[in-house]
C-alpha cells in the first residue's frame, strides 16, 4: 500500500480536550445559525409548491420579475439565479390553481413587461402538500433507520462503547453539514438528503478501519504500562496514510464537481465537500477519543478501592 507518512507518531489523542472545545463552537455556530434562520430552507421536494425554470434572452432585473409575479396574487416566491446570468428558478407556494394554470400565469405575467424582453420556460415541477409532508418524514426515518443500524453493528463487530461513540461522530458530522447549509442559504433537497446519507457511510468506515487497527494490535499483545489513549493513538497513526489518501481521493472528486459541476449537482458536492473535512476530523477527535475517555472512566471506577463497611 501506498505511504504517504513514515512510521508517524502525532499525539491525536492527547489533543482531544482542545478538538472538544473545537467542534463544540462549531456545533453551537451551526445551531444558532439554524435557529436565527428559523430552521433549513427546504426544496420544494419538501415543501410542496411548484418550481419553474425561465431563461430571459438578457439577464433581467430580479425586482422587475418580482413586480410582474406580483400583479398576479400567487402568493411570495423565491427568485434564484441558475447558473447563467439569463437562467432563473421561480419558487411559488401551494395554491389551489394547476400547474398548467399557474405555468400559464407566471409566463404571461413575464411575457407582459417589454423589460424582461423575450423568454423561455425550460422546466416546471409540481409537489403536493401530502408529497412534501411524507418525503420530510422518510428523510427523518432514513437518518434514523442508519444510525440505528450503525450502533447495532458497531457494538455487535467491536464494542457498545465503540458504537455509541460512531454514532455521536455521525451526529457530529450531520449537524455540522446542517451548519454549513443553513450558514451558506443552501436548500436542503433530496440530492443533499443523499449527501448526507453518503457522509453517513463515509464518516463511519473511516471510524471502523481506526478500531479494527486497534482491535488487531490488541490482539497481538501490547507492551506492559502502554496506557489505552497509546494504544487508540498507534491505531491512528498506524492508518493515517490510507485515511489521507481516502479522504483526498473523495476531496478533490467534490471539490471538482462543486466547482465545475453546474448549477445542479452545487448543493450535493457542497455538502460532500464539507462532509469529507469533518468525517475525516471526527474519527479521530470525536469516535476514537470518546472511546480512550469512556474507557478510561470505566477503567477508572474498576481501579477505585472499595470503601471498607463498618461492622455494627
Amino acid at each position: 500500500m501506498m505511504e504517504m507518512f513514515r512510521n508517524p507518531d502525532y499525539d491525536f489523542i492527547g489533543k482531544r480536550r482542545w478538538a472538544y472545545l473545537a467542534s463544540l463552537a462549531v456545533i453551537l455556530i451551526s445551531l444558532t445559525s439554524m435557529v436565527l434562520h428559523r430552521g433549513l430552507h427546504y426544496d420544494i421536494d419538501f415543501l410542496g409548491g411548484t418550481l419553474i425554470q425561465v431563461r430571459f434572452e438578457q439577464p433581467p432585473d430580479i425586482g422587475k420579475i418580482r413586480a410582474a409575479l406580483g400583479k398576479i396574487g400567487i402568493g411570495e416566491s423565491v427568485i434564484q439565479q441558475f447558473g447563467d446570468p439569463r437562467e432563473y428558478i421561480i419558487r411559488l407556494p401551494l395554491t389551489s390553481a394547476n400547474q398548467e394554470e399557474v405555468s400559464r400565469r407566471v409566463q404571461g405575467a413575464l411575457a407582459a413587461d417589454p423589460a424582461l424582453g423575450k423568454l423561455e420556460i425550460r422546466r416546471i415541477e409540481f409537489v403536493g402538500p401530502q408529497v412534501g409532508h411524507d418525503l420530510q418524514i422518510q428523510a427523518i426515518y432514513a437518518v434514523l433507520v442508519g444510525l440505528a443500524g450503525i450502533l447495532f453493528y458497531i457494538a455487535i463487530r467491536f464494542d457498545l462503547k465503540g458504537g455509541v461513540a460512531a454514532v455521536v461522530a455521525v451526529f457530529h458530522d450531520v449537524i455540522v453539514s446542517l451548519g454549513a447549509i443553513s450558514l451558506t442559504n443552501r436548500e436542503f433537497s433530496l440530492p443533499v438528503l443523499a449527501a448526507l446519507l453518503t457522509i453517513i457511510g463515509f464518516s463511519v468506515n473511516d471510524t471502523i478501519v481506526a478500531y479494527d487497527r486497534l482491535r488487531e494490535n490488541r490482539g497481538r499483545g501490547t507492551p506492559r504500562g502502554t496506557t489505552f489513549a497509546r494504544q487508540m493513538n498507534i491505531a491512528i497513526n498506524q492508518t493515517l496514510s490510507r485515511t489521507v489518501l481516502t479522504s483526498l481521493t473523495v476531496f478533490f472528486s467534490t471539490a471538482i464537481l462543486l466547482f465545475f459541476g453546474g448549477k445542479t449537482l452545487e448543493d450535493f458536492a457542497f455538502v460532500l465537500f464539507v462532509g469529507v473535512i469533518t468525517g475525516t476530523y471526527s474519527t479521530i477527535y470525536v469516535a476514537s477519543a470518546i472511546v480512550v475517555d469512556w474507557t478510561n472512566y470505566v477503567e477508572g471506577r474498576l481501579r477505585r478501592p472499595k470503601k471498607a463497611v463498618a461492622k455494627a
